[in-house]
C-alpha cells in the first residue's frame, strides 16, 4: 500500500510540474481561459508520449547489456580454451627442446670442446682487435668476431667451415701486420677539430704517425685516428716524416714501446708538464723567487764588469811609478806622494783612513747577494708549505680517493722548493767569485799600504842615525 501511495504522489507532483510548467508558458502565450485548457491538454500528451519513449530506451539498454554481458563469458571461455591449449603445446615444446639439446650434444660429441676453444680464441682475438692500431687500417674485424660469439654461443646454429678459417686468418693477419712498416690514406681528426684527409704510416701495432711528422692515436669507440694534442719533442717528429715520406732503406723513428697495450708511455711522456709549466706552478712565490734570482745575477754580473775593470787599473797602477787618482790604490798612495814627511803613526793613519773610503765602493752589493743566497731556500720553503696546505684541504674536501691528483698538488708544492734552490746554489758561488775578486783588490790595498809605512819607517830610522 505504501508503494502505491509514493507512486501515486510521485505522479501527482510530476503532473503538477508539468502543469506548472505548461501554465507558466501559457501564461506568457494563452489570451484565455480556452487556450489555457488547450495548453495543458497539450502538454499531458507530450508528457505521455515521452515517457513512452523513455521506457522503450530503458527496454533497450537493458537487452543491450545482456547481450554484451552473454559475449564476454563466450570470449572468455574462448580465451580459457586457448590457455589451456597453449599451455600444452608449451610443455610439449619443453620436452621436444630438451630431446633436441641432447641429440645436439651427442652429435656435437667432442666438436664442442672445440667451438668452445673456438669461442674463447674468437672473444680474445676481438679484445685485441678492437683496440689494435690495425684496425684502423682493416675496420669491422672484431664485428665479425663479435657474430660468431654469438652464433657458437646459442644452441641452433653451428659456425661454418668458412667462418672458422676465416677465425685462423685474422689471427695470422694480425701477426703478420704487426712486423710491417705500411702506409695508407685516412681520415684523421685535427685537436680543432676539423678532419682531413692525409697519408699515415703504421709502425706494426706500435705507432702510427701522418705525413706531416704527428704521433696519431687511434679511438676504438668511434674507429678513427686523431692527432695527439701535444707530440714528443726533439727530431721525433721530424724522423716520422721522413718514414711516411721514405719508400725504402733504413729510417730513424722514435717507437713507444707500450704501443700495443694503449701507448701509455708516449702519453705520459707528451704529458709531462714542461719546464715553463712547471715554473707556473709555483704561483706567485715562484714568480718572487725568480724576480729575486734574476735581480741577484744582474747584481753579480755588474760587480764582476766593475771589479774586472777595477783589478785592471789596480795591476796598471803597480807598474806605474806614480800615482793615478782612477783607480783605488792610486788613490791610497797618493795619500804617501801628498805626505812624504809626515810621521810614521800619522802616515799608518790617513793610509788605513783611504783603504776604509774605497773597501765600500769595492765590497758594494756583496752583503745584498749574500741576503739573496740565504733568502731564496726560504722562500722555496714558504712555497712549499702553503702548496701543501692547499693540498690538504683540497683532500679535506674531496678525499683522497685519486692519487694522481693528490700526486700532483704536492709535485706543484716542490716546484717553489727547487726555484729556492736553483736561485740560492748559483748565488753563494756568484757571491763567492765576486767578493774573491773584491777582497784581491783590498788585499793590495793592504799589502801596498804596509810596505810604503815601513819603506817611510825606514827612511825616517836612517836620517835620525846620521
Amino acid at each position: 500500500m505504501n508503494k502505491k501511495m509514493l507512486k501515486a504522489a510521485a505522479i501527482t507532483a510530476g503532473a503538477i510540474f508539468s502543469l506548472g510548467s505548461v501554465f507558466a508558458s501559457a501564461q506568457e502565450e494563452a489570451r484565455n481561459l480556452d487556450e489555457l485548457l488547450n495548453f495543458v491538454k497539450q502538454g499531458q500528451v507530450t508528457e505521455a508520449q515521452e515517457n513512452k519513449a523513455r521506457e522503450q530506451r530503458f527496454t533497450q539498454a537493458k537487452a543491450d547489456q545482456r547481450r554484451l554481458l552473454e559475449e564476454a563469458k563466450r570470449e572468455r571461455k574462448r580465451q580459457e580454451d586457448i590457455s589451456a591449449r597453449l599451455e600444452k603445446t608449451f610443455e610439449s615444446n619443453e620436452l621436444l627442446i630438451a630431446e633436441k639439446q641432447k641429440q645436439l650434444k651427442d652429435r656435437l660429441g667432442t666438436l664442442a670442446e672445440l667451438f668452445g676453444h673456438l669461442t674463447s680464441t674468437a672473444g680474445d682475438a676481438a679484445t685485441n682487435f678492437e683496440n689494435s692500431l690495425i684496425s684502423a687500417q682493416y675496420p669491422g674485424r672484431e664485428e665479425f668476431l663479435n657474430e660468431l660469439i654469438g652464433k657458437m654461443s646459442g644452441s641452433d646454429q653451428l659456425p661454418s667451415i668458412e667462418e672458422i678459417e676465416r677465425v685462423w686468418y685474422e689471427l695470422q693477419r694480425e701477426m703478420t701486420e704487426s712486423g710491417r712498416v705500411v702506409t695508407f690514406s685516412s681520415e684523421v681528426s685535427k685537436p680543432d677539430g676539423e678532419k682531413v684527409q692525409q697519408t699515415v704510416a703504421r709502425v706494426g701495432s706500435w705507432n702510427i704517425v701522418s705525413e706531416d711528422g704527428k704521433y696519431l692515436t687511434y679511438v676504438p669507440t668511434k674507429g678513427s685516428l686523431e692527432e695527439l694534442a701535444r707530440q714528443p719533442s726533439g727530431p721525433f717528429q721530424g724522423w716520422a716524416a721522413d718514414l711516411v715520406g721514405a719508400t725504402d732503406g733504413m729510417s730513424k723513428f722514435g717507437v713507444d714501446p707500450t704501443g700495443p697495450a694503449g701507448g701509455g708511455f708516449l702519453s705520459a711522456l707528451i704529458n709531462s708538464p714542461t719546464i715553463e709549466e712547471r715554473w707556473h706552478q709555483g704561483g706567485y712565490i715562484g714568480y718572487a723567487i725568480t724576480t729575486v734570482g734574476v735581480i741577484a745575477f744582474l747584481i753579480a754580473i755588474w760587480r764582476l764588469v766593475v771589479l774586472s775593470a777595477m783589478s785592471s787599473k789596480v795591476n796598471a797602477q803597480l807598474k806605474s811609478s806614480s800615482a793615478n787618482a782612477n783607480n783605488p790604490l792610486g788613490r791610497v798612495l797618493k795619500v804617501h806622494e801628498d805626505n812624504p814627511s809626515m810621521d810614521t803613526e800619522t802616515l799608518e793613519l790617513k793610509l788605513e783612513e783611504a783603504i776604509l773610503k774605497e773597501t765600500p765602493s769595492i765590497e758594494n752589493s756583496l752583503t745584498l747577494l749574500k741576503i739573496i743566497a740565504a733568502v731564496a731556500p726560504l722562500m722555496g720553503l714558504l712555497g712549499t708549505v702553503t702548496g701543501m696546505i692547499i693540498t690538504f684541504q683540497a683532500i679535506t674536501i674531496f678525499g683522497a680517493g685519486d692519487p694522481k691528483a693528490m700526486a700532483g698538488g704536492i709535485s706543484g708544492a716542490l716546484v717553489t722548493t727547487v726555484l729556492g734552490l736553483l736561485v740560492a746554489i748559483p748565488t753563494v758561488l756568484l757571491h763567492t767569485i765576486v767578493n774573491g775578486r773584491a777582497q784581491r783588490i783590498i788585499h793590495i790595498l793592504n799589502e801596498q799600504s804596509t810596505g810604503i809605512i815601513a819603506e817611510h819607517t825606514e827612511a825616517n830610522l836612517g836620517s835620525q842615525g846620521q
